[in-house]
C-alpha cells in the first residue's frame, strides 16, 4: 500500500479534526488513527 501524501490544506484540517476529537476528551493516540492520521503526522 503506497503512503498518502497530503496536500497542505487537508493536511491542517485533519490535524484540526484530531484536536476536536481530543478535546471532546479522546485520547491523542485514538483521535489520530480514529481519523487515519500516522501519529509521526501528527507529532510533527
Amino acid at each position: 500500500m503506497a503512503n498518502r501524501r497530503y496536500e497542505p490544506k487537508e493536511l491542517v484540517q485533519e490535524l484540526q479534526q484530531v484536536d476536536v476529537l481530543v478535546g471532546q476528551g479522546m485520547m491523542r493516540v485514538d483521535a489520530t488513527r480514529e481519523v487515519r492520521v500516522t501519529e509521526w503526522t501528527n507529532y510533527c
